[in-house]
């Protein structure tokens, strides 16, 4: 069996940056076990799967251990695929999803714009030992599905150090920091999901679906830009629109072609 694949830079406008997401477009489903090996095999922080089904497609993720309910960068980097190889006529595409929902994700002035459901976190008491490996001294503690640990500064985000090993232990899904931004960003963040086969995530486009509701609300605004802090790095505009978020962002294709099964 031979089979399209792409690899895409999302969240970036710029080849080895962002978060890099493998697209395999499929005629059917796949067992779901080929799956996760094809996404171990990739070793990539997500492999996304879509199938076409009357007008929308449904669309899966997998990190190189387990599938997952939301992803954004290989969201935008499915959409991508959409655009530019599949229905270039196209100004809007709509992924349905497992536990998500439905997903569309349109073109607006150069970039690709994501609509996702809001999870806001609520303060709650850090699971045993998320601190200890982060490290440094954050203010306060929030959880959706993701644990939201909030630090005074950007200097902060960018120096922490955590124990990958330890956080893996933690009963946590994964742990989203953040502080207030500098100069021309709203925040900062970092994602680190080991327990999921993603050690440190490059762009997380998921945790702003956390992170947009919570800084909108402590900054009053509802239109915000974004930088992730990683090696790669990336930037997002996100606005938040009730119970909905609007992820935005550039991708560019890295590879084009085909998995030999």
């Amino acid at each position: 069996m031979r089979l399209p694949i792409y690899q895409v830079d999302a969240f970036t406008d710029k080849l080895f940056g962002g978060n890099p997401a493998a697209i395999c477009p499929l005629q059917s489903w796949l067992p779901d076990a080929a799956m996760q090996a094809i996404a171990a095999e990739n070793n990539l922080s997500e492999t996304a799967f879509f199938v076409g089904e009357g007008g929308e497609y449904a669309l899966r993720w997998f990190t190189p251990a387990v599938e997952v309910d939301l992803c954004g960068h290989a969201t935008l980097a499915a959409a991508h695929v959409v655009f530019e190889f599949l229905e270039p006529q196209c100004e809007s595409v709509r992924f349905r999803t497992l536990k998500a929902g439905t997903l569309v994700v349109s073109r607006r002035a150069g970039m690709l714009v994501m609509d996702f459901p809001a999870r806001p976190a609520m303060p709650c008491e850090a699971p045993a030992g998320l601190l200890a490996a982060l490290g440094g001294t954050p203010r306060e503690v929030l959880c959706a599905r993701d644990h939201l640990v909030v630090y005074d500064s950007a200097a902060d985000i960018a120096a922490l150090k955590p124990d990958l090993a330890a956080l893996a232990k933690v009963d946590c899904w994964a742990a989203i920091v953040t502080a207030p931004g500098e100069a021309d960003v709203d925040f900062v963040s970092r994602f680190f999901a080991p327990a999921q086969g993603v050690p440190e995530d490059p762009v997380t486009g998921s945790a702003h679906t956390t992170l947009v509701p919570y800084w909108a609300k402590r900054l009053t605004k509802t239109t915000l830009t974004a930088r992730q802090f990683s090696r790669r790095g990336g930037r997002l505009q996100c606005a938040l629109n009730g119970e909905r978020v609007d992820i935005g962002g550039r991708a560019v294709t890295f590879l084009a072609g085909h998995i030999e099964l």
